[in-house]
């Protein structure tokens, strides 16, 4: 008698936050008011999310170390994004330290915050993406093995691909597995 196996593999696409779900400040972003989502986001999510992804936000808040928020502003702003894109994004891991204060592991460009995810949720990385705005997010994705993709301008740093917005890159993640 043959027995059928069969594993299920979870993939996810991870997001760094500020930069990639909303426009990036060049400050601190934990008030409402000045969390401005960056173009077609929520198109771009709800893509991700019907091709079979989970939606991981992986950011770093050094603003609580240094005092100028508190982590209840950081979910204030995510429920803000999940309330306008509904409820797309099935996590949130935040690291709250700040190199000025305190060393931590789950900081980006450390990689124990996607760790965690991974093994809570048994993502396999070979299947999974980063997108990131900024090298610090997307050394660790490479370090663990997934994918990378880079917003914004463009890097030294090489990556799977480059595009301008999340919405570039989730038509890209969705064409690449045939979607």
């Amino acid at each position: 008698m043959q027995h059928n196996h069969f594993i299920f593999v979870k993939k996810a696409v991870f997001l760094d936050r500020d930069g990639v779900l909303n426009v990036e400040r060049g400050e601190y972003t934990y008030k409402i008011e000045d969390f401005v989502l960056e173009y077609r986001v929520c198109e771009a999510l709800q893509m991700l999310k019907e091709a079979g992804y989970l939606l991981i936000v992986i950011t770093n808040q050094g603003g609580i170390a240094k005092g100028i928020y508190t982590a209840q502003d950081v979910w204030n702003c995510h429920e803000f994004l999940q309330r306008k894109c509904g409820y797309l994004i099935d996590d949130l891991y935040y690291s709250p330290y700040h190199p000025e204060f305190s060393n931590s592991l789950s900081r980006k460009p450390e990689s124990l915050l996607f760790e965690r995810a991974m093994a809570r949720y048994q993502i396999e990385p070979s299947v999974s993406f980063m997108i990131g705005d900024s090298e610090r997010d997307l050394i660790p994705a490479q370090k663990l093995g997934l994918q990378t993709i880079k917003v914004g301008s463009p890097t030294q740093l090489a990556v799977n691909y480059w595009a301008e917005n999340l919405w570039q890159a989730a038509k890209w993640i969705v064409k690449l597995n045939g979607n």
